[in-house]
Parts: C-alpha cells; structure tokens; sequence
C-alpha cells in the first residue's frame, strides 16, 4: 500500500497509509493531512488512487503556490512514482509504494534507501 512521510517541516516524521481512498493535504482542518503553513492553502492539493491503471496521481487544487514533484511545478496532474517528493509550502513528502507495518519501520526504511544520491530540492 502506498504511504505519505513527512520529510521536513513541522509534522517531519508524520506517516500516512494511502489505500485507495483520495487523499486531500492542505491547511482546512478537514484535510485527511494537515500543514499549518502560511505557504499552503486550505486544500492545496490531493493525491488519488486511479484503479483502472493501478497509479496514484498527484493533483493541484488551484492552489496559489503551488505543487512541486522532485523540484519541477506540477500543472494539473502527475503521476507518482515509488520514492518521488512532493512539495508544498515549506514541506516536502516522500510518496512511496512500498508497504510498511507502522511510521517506525517507514522512517527506519526512509533513512536507509538513496540518501546519498538525492539531490536538494532548491527554494
């Protein structure tokens, strides 16, 4: 099952199992995950399972500042791939495809795979 870890930013560490519900990440206290961030508006984004190609796309709701995906600004959709980083305000997300039992194995895993070799993502 797909997941969501918080990379940096106040919520850095947060873990969130994806299924196959669409997921909406944003300020409103309503979003299945919240960023309290100036930078970020109330629905600033979602991420959605699409079943009839087995992909999760990442989608911007209009938002004023906008998504970024591995650094490059996303217009209206992308799909996602295992390891990609989604940016939004001043916090970046790793989505990932791999399956973990909790936050703790997801974050054991996350400081172990590629580190090295990713890039810093300008501001």
């Amino acid at each position: 099952m797909a997941s969501i870890i918080i990379e940096t930013g106040d919520r850095q560490g947060d873990f969130y199992p994806l299924g196959h519900r669409t997921t909406v990440i944003g300020r409103d206290e309503a979003a299945t995950i919240q960023i309290l961030d100036e930078h970020v508006s109330r629905k600033h984004m979602k991420i959605r399972y699409d079943a009839d190609k087995n992909e999760y796309v990442a989608v911007d709701m209009k938002s004023k500042h906008g998504v970024l995906l591995n650094g490059g600004r996303i217009d209206r959709e992308a799909v996602l791939s295992d390891d990609d980083l989604i940016t939004v305000g001043k916090t970046t997300m790793l989505f990932t495809l791999k399956d973990f039992d909790d936050a703790a194995s997801a974050m054991h895993h996350f400081k172990k795979v590629g580190e090295r070799a990713r890039g810093t993502i300008p501001e």
